[in-house]
Parts: C-alpha cells; sequence; structure tokens
C-alpha cells in the first residue's frame, strides 16, 4: 500500500485528522501503535545504514518509532513548521531545547511569568551548566530590549502565561531576538496550534506539553519541539537519542487520536471560558479575572489578532480578602467547596480543574519569586472543560457565596 499524498493548502482541521497516516499492509482506517523495543533488520547493510541515518529506517525504540513518526508529522503539519520530535514531557522539551540551543557563557531572556518549572529549569538548572538567564515582563517589550546582551542566544515566553494569561507579542519578540542574532522559543501549550501559530508570527521554536490540550482528557505525559528540518534532525533528534528522553509510542498513539478531535474541544472549551469568566466579572466575591477573551483584559486586542479572536480555555480570579492569610483562606473555601470540578493541577482536560498557584505549580518559588510573578494567595486558576457552562457556574457559586 502506498502512503497517500495530501494537496496542499488543506485546513488544520483536516491536517488534524489526516497528517501521518503511513502505508500499512493491512490498510486500516486508524494509526497503528507500533510496541516494540526493536526492529529487525533485513541484513547487515542495511542496519549499518540504518544506525548512520536515523531518519531512514527505525532500529531502536529510543531513536525512533513509527507511531512517534505519526504524531510528529501530525503536529509539524498542524504548527506550520517543517519538523516536530516528540519528547517525554514539555518540560523535557524544553530541556532538549536548552541543551541543543546553548553552552556555557550564553545568555537567556525569558518572561518571569512562565510556568514555575520552567523559572527553575533556567535560573537553576541551566545556571548550573554557566548558562545566564534574566527575567523580565512579559508584556513591556522595552524591558526585552534592554535585556539584550552581547552573548543572549534566547528569547523564551509562553503566551498566554500561567496562571495569570498575560499575552506577549510575538511578532515584536522575534524582532527583538533576530535583531540581537539570538532564536524565540514560544510555549504554545495554553493555545495549541487550534488557536495559535507562533512560527507565522517569527517564532524559530515551539514548545508544547501534549498532557495538555494535545491530548485532551488527561490520561499520559508527552512533549514536543517543532521547528526546522535542519534543528530537528541534525541537532534536537541526536540528543534525544543519546539522553532518552523519548516519547512513548503508547503516549504518542494517545494524543496523536487526540489532535484529531483538538479543533472542536477548543472552540467549546474557550466558550466556556469565556461565559465563566463573565460571570466571575459580575461576582462580588471576585477582585479581578484574568483572562484575555475579556475587554477588561491588558492584552485583548492583542490576544483577539494571535489567538484566532478566542481568549482560550484557562482563566485566573483573585478572590477578596483583607490580607494573605484570608486571601488563602477564602481561595481555599471557593475551592474545597466545588462538587462538579476537579481538584488538581493538571490543565487542558475535558473535565474542569480549580487549583490553588500558589501552593501547587509555584510552590517551589520563592515569595519574592511569587510576588514578581503576581501570584497571590487568593488567586484560583480555572482550567474549563466541556461540562455545561452553567453547572460550572453553580459549582463556583457554592464556595463565593460563603465568602
Amino acid at each position: 500500500m502506498k502512503e497517500k499524498k495530501l494537496p496542499e493548502g488543506l485546513h488544520r482541521e483536516t491536517l488534524a485528522v489526516r497528517t501521518g497516516l503511513p502505508p500499512s499492509q493491512w490498510g486500516e482506517n486508524s494509526e497503528a501503535l507500533y510496541l516494540t523495543s526493536g526492529f529487525v533488520q533485513p541484513d547487515s547493510e542495511t542496519m549499518a545504514h540504518r544506525f548512520a541515518n536515523p531518519q531512514e529506517g527505525y532500529t531502536y525504540g529510543r531513536t525512533s518509532n513509527p507511531t512517534v513518526t505519526s504524531f510528529e508529522l501530525r503536529l509539524a503539519a498542524m504548527e506550520g513548521t517543517e519538523a516536530a520530535i516528540g519528547t517525554s514531557t514539555g518540560m523535557a522539551a524544553i530541556l532538549l531545547l536548552g541543551m541543543g540551543v546553548l553552552r556555557a557563557g550564553d545568555h537567556v531572556i525569558c518572561s518571569r511569568s512562565v510556568f514555575g518549572s520552567t523559572l527553575n529549569l533556567f535560573a537553576k538548572e541551566f545556571g548550573k551548566f554557566g548558562v545566564e538567564s534574566s527575567f523580565v515582563s512579559q508584556t513591556d517589550l522595552k524591558e526585552w530590549q534592554a535585556a539584550v546582551k552581547p552573548n543572549t542566544k534566547l528569547l523564551f515566553a509562553e503566551t498566554p502565561t500561567n496562571p495569570l494569561t498575560d499575552v506577549c507579542d510575538i511578532a515584536a519578540l522575534a524582532d527583538i531576538a533576530h535583531g540581537a542574532g539570538a532564536l524565540l522559543a514560544v510555549d504554545n501549550c495554553f493555545c495549541s496550534p487550534a488557536l495559535q501559530r507562533p512560527v507565522e508570527m517569527g517564532a524559530d521554536f515551539i514548545i508544547h506539553s501534549g498532557t495538555k490540550y494535545l491530548d485532551g482528557q488527561g490520561r499520559v505525559m508527552a512533549g514536543a519541539l517543532c521547528g526546522t528540518r535542519k534543528w530537528v534532525n541534525e541537532v534536537f533528534a541526536p540528543i534525544v537519542r543519546t539522553a532518552g528522553m523519548t516519547l512513548a509510542p503508547f503516549n504518542a498513539w494517545v494524543v496523536l487520536k487526540g489532535l484529531e478531535t483538538l479543533g472542536i474541544r477548543m472552540q467549546a472549551q474557550c466558550a466556556n471560558a469565556l461565559a465563566v469568566a463573565r460571570f466571575l466579572e459580575a461576582h462580588p466575591s471576585v477582585s479581578r479575572v484574568y483572562y484575555p477573551g475579556l475587554e477588561s483584559h491588558g492584552q485583548h486586542a492583542l490576544a483577539m489578532r494571535q489567538q484566532s479572536g478566542l481568549g482560550g480555555a484557562v482563566l485566573s480570579f483573585d478572590v477578596k480578602g483583607s490580607d494573605p492569610a484570608s486571601l488563602r483562606r477564602n481561595a481555599f473555601t471557593v475551592i474545597d467547596s466545588s462538587e462538579v470540578m476537579s481538584i488538581a493541577t493538571n490543565l487542558g482536560d475535558t473535565k474542569t480543574i480549580i487549583t490553588h498557584p500558589a501552593t501547587t505549580s509555584h510552590g517551589r518559588l520563592s515569595e519574592e519569586q511569587r510576588q514578581a510573578a503576581g501570584i497571590g494567595q487568593g488567586l484560583i486558576r480555572l482550567a474549563v472543560g466541556l461540562e455545561h457552562v452553567d453547572d460550572i457556574k453553580a459549582d463556583l457559586s457554592r464556595g463565593l457565596g460563603k465568602l
């Protein structure tokens, strides 16, 4: 059976269903799951060639796997990049990025509003190996420009951020990076390619935690790094083969199937999130709501341009309180009163998830780092799912009504 060549110009929804379908002796209509650690070779000459040219055949599971390849092809097509490489987690993808791009003596500029583990990776772990990192405002382009040094090699941002949903101007950051001879990486976890394609705005690399919206149902851990074919094949793939941050075939298969429904899920979850955000913005026990889809959001217009006119499915809000202790107590009351939502730390699930960032995703940061990132004790994050929106609002009202 020959692999079907897809026509040019297909929409993302079609690419999400049709890309990465390898030929099969059986002709199955669903992507096959290849569970094997090794691959039998027809002869010694072929085996030698494939070990020397990993892109031309499969040899060992740590190097490549047909199911993982299907996932990589599909995600790259949806992101509009030449290639992608799967990793065990989203944080492994950022580690891979650093190992491939950075050397001792290099300098990184990173938004101080990114995910807590990302902050620790740049500030602590990369610092052990002589990489210097500067952390700047997510939204102040003058800070990004002022932080540039002769040894700056990488600018890193996620947009929107976790959990305050700050939005950065991707095109402007790309101009700053490229003007300094550096590269721009964008964590596209919150929007996914269903809403936002950073490469179209000048980003060099796109990071994904496939654990989130790409899977969409909270089933497996996965990550990916998207970029040019040259970077993926010549730089990142050899590191994955050596370091072993490999994406498992089963996990790749799960996320591969999740990509098929990504567009329709994101549309529905974004609609729910906007309705919940408007409800919270009008509630007397809420002091502020952080959601790009609201006109009150500081980067609303920018977000609507970059994110296909949708605000995403994650929002955060501050409950009212007189001091840090009362803010934390009130936040816990709202969270613990929920009877429908899941109290967990993941996002991107079909189930709505509620969490307290100051003690979970950003709990390992110092108080100074949390303050700099705007993470207060009264902050609650919601990753809005596919339940009926009235049930989500009713669940929030149970706790908010007690404050």
